[in-house]
């Protein structure tokens, strides 16, 4: 009976220290709003998430055609009207090499991640205007437009320039009728039936925050982008097929068919803007996100999700403390009481609260490192009293000191983290049951009881 109640007194201690690791837990999630809000700020302030589509020739027209209508006597008559259309079309090739060059901007103790993207975007078109249909009712062909989406344009930097066929064409703001963010420049209208064959170069320098997306329009696309950013991280719908990151950089080309993306048809369907993916601040583009190539410079060590994963792996370690807490009460018959396990596990709860608060301010690792020896340290200072030995309190200090550098492997490598925690759990347990493997429960019960009288 006595051993139930002891066991039943360990689950309740470290059901209980779970309000402590759930406080902590909610401050870190606020520190990650606060970080969110962070980029926002920045976003507002200097350019957002960037996306890019185009360019794509836009050509209008108004054209004659026969509808039934009912007059006023309710008889139905053939009448002409006239309906507004356009064509639509896309780049045969399309060219586009950019240097991403990164850089920082502080908001408290936030750092956000900004670029500058110095590019040149080439598109080769071979656009057929359709004849008319009803010589006797031509088609009125308007003035075709270049257009150029760009999530924000605020991060324009300086005047762009567009040229085509080598003669600058001036620039001027949105996508012409459509609307919508982006510059746009206007052309000498074409004939019923000319074939408009036309080359064109946009240099443009543009601004962003954390991620970029870059819509493959073309029939073809080549896309290549190089950064001094080391730490990339490729999203959007087409991995890069060269990445070559390194410590000095990195440097990606991609190579997108029509025949691999959907972007010419959700184009049409009404989607102007790719999404740019960033965990940390919402997309500027449209709500119908183009397929996109995408690349975001991120943080590789994060320290608000470093530690939210972090003190998921919490409730084992003090679980797996108060375990060995159990054992040594049991077969060394210590008694320990149900405050010195709060204790404990409120120094065990602390620790992830150091964690956070120092990774603000120094490097995760050396924020995990002071945070870890300090927590180390001082329960192992204490447990020397409580277990009467400076040998036990030593040991249990060993063994939290293993617990924190295996969680830590855990954290930097988290493809592995599956495999690396379950081995972990599968080693605590196989150490467990064979140091308990000759130990007769019954007589160890029975003998605690008997020295409680």
């Amino acid at each position: 009976m006595k051993l139930a109640l002891k066991i039943l007194m360990m689950l309740a201690m470290t059901l209980a220290i779970l309000v402590p690791l759930m406080m902590i837990r909610g401050v870190i999630h606020d520190r990650q709003v606060y970080r969110a809000q962070a980029v926002e700020r920045v976003a507002r302030s200097y350019a957002g998430a960037q996306g890019i589509a185009g360019p794509v020739l836009v050509v209008p027209y108004v054209e004659t055609v026969e509808v039934e209508e009912k007059d006023a006597q309710g008889v139905t008559r053939k009448v002409l009207r006239e309906r507004d259309g356009r064509w639509t079309f896309f780049p045969e090739v399309l060219d586009v090499d950019g240097r991403i060059e990164p850089s920082t901007r502080r908001v408290g103790l936030h750092e956000v991640r900004v670029y500058e993207l110095a590019a040149q975007m080439s598109a080769t078109f071979a656009a057929r205007i359709p004849a008319d249909a009803d010589p006797q009712h031509p088609r009125r062909i308007g003035r075709p437009w270049l257009g150029v989406g760009i999530g924000d344009v605020r991060g324009l930097a300086g005047a762009p320039r567009l040229r085509v066929d080598g003669v600058e064409v001036p620039l001027q703001e949105g996508l012409g009728s459509r609307g919508g963010s982006g510059v746009h420049a206007r052309l000498a209208a074409p004939r019923a039936g000319q074939r408009l064959a036309l080359e064109t170069r946009l240099d443009f320098a543009l601004g962003g925050t954390e991620s970029l997306a870059l819509a493959p329009l073309g029939t073809r696309n080549r896309v290549v982008l190089e950064s001094s950013w080391p730490h990339p991280q490729f999203n959007g719908a087409f991995p890069p097929r060269v990445p070559t990151p390194d410590d000095s950089g990195f440097r990606a080309e991609w190579s997108v068919s029509s025949l691999a993306s959907n972007a010419q048809a959700q184009y049409l369907a009404g989607a102007t803007l790719p999404r740019p993916e960033s965990s940390q601040s919402p997309a500027s583009g449209g709500e119908a996100g183009l397929d996109a190539i995408g690349v975001s410079l991120v943080d590789p060590v994060n320290p608000y999700s470093q530690a939210d994963r972090a003190s998921k792996y919490g409730l084992l370690f003090v679980l797996l403390t108060f375990v060995g807490f159990f054992m040594f009460e049991l077969i060394k018959q210590l008694r320990i009481h149900p405050i010195q396990y709060g204790l404990v596990g409120l120094a065990l709860a602390i620790f992830f609260l150091l964690l956070v608060s120092l990774s603000e301010h120094i490097a995760f690792g050396l924020a995990y490192l002071a945070a870890g020896t300090a927590c180390i340290g001082l329960l192992g200072y204490y447990l020397a009293y409580v277990l009467r030995s400076r040998m036990r309190g030593a040991g249990f200090a060993v063994m939290l000191a293993t617990l924190y550098a295996a969680l830590y492997g855990l954290l930097i490598s988290e493809d592995n983290a599956l495999v690396l925690g379950a081995g972990l759990l599968f080693a605590v347990l196989a150490a467990i049951m064979v140091i308990t493997r000759k130990v007769d429960w019954y007589e160890v019960a029975a003998t605690g009881a008997m020295q409680r009288r």
